[in-house]
């Protein structure tokens, strides 16, 4: 493992997350577009992830979202793989097609390339389902291409940390 700070920070929000899930006997789930599996990846790096992280889904193309998640082909063509719609849809795909509670889904623009005016290198859709619904949320990260992923895959954790926690 990786010990620079981004890491080091992921590996101490993947323990509060899965102090949060066990306590609550959830299991997780990823759907990843942009991170390509670095959040499942962070995840597992913890021993004993296996009693809380059920599984992750690397979509990385439109066909991989429509297959594995079920996220409708229209609405991908609506409002592009990278948009708040697509992240819902992921997130609850995630749920439907695992045997988990709690979901985190994201789809982004990592960059170097395939940014535009609209959705920018560095934008981020995340979305989140737990129980009571599904929450989701625009982050615009600076930085190159890993730097993207790193903070995508922070955020990811922390906010589900901070929606866990609040009782989300």
């Amino acid at each position: 493992m990786d010990h620079t700070p981004s890491a080091a920070s992921s590996s101490s929000a993947c323990a509060t997350l899965a102090s949060l899930l066990l306590e609550r006997r959830w299991l997780l789930c990823t759907a990843e577009s942009c991170t390509g599996g670095l959040i499942a990846a962070a995840c597992t790096d913890l021993a004993g992830s296996s009693n809380w992280f059920e599984r992750g889904f690397v979509t990385y193309s439109n066909a991989a979202k429509i297959e594995l998640l079920g996220v409708d082909a229209a609405l991908i063509e609506r409002h592009g793989a990278v948009s708040e719609a697509v992240a819902r849809a992921m997130a609850t795909g995630a749920l439907a097609y695992s045997r988990a509670q709690v979901a985190i889904a994201v789809t982004g623009v990592a960059g170097p390339t395939g940014g535009s005016a609209d959705k920018p290198v560095g934008t981020v859709w995340f979305g989140f389902a737990l129980p009571g619904g599904v929450r989701s949320e625009l982050q615009r990260f600076e930085g190159d291409r890993a730097g993207v992923r790193q903070a995508t895959v922070q955020h990811a954790l922390n906010r589900l940390n901070e929606l866990l926690q609040s009782g989300a």
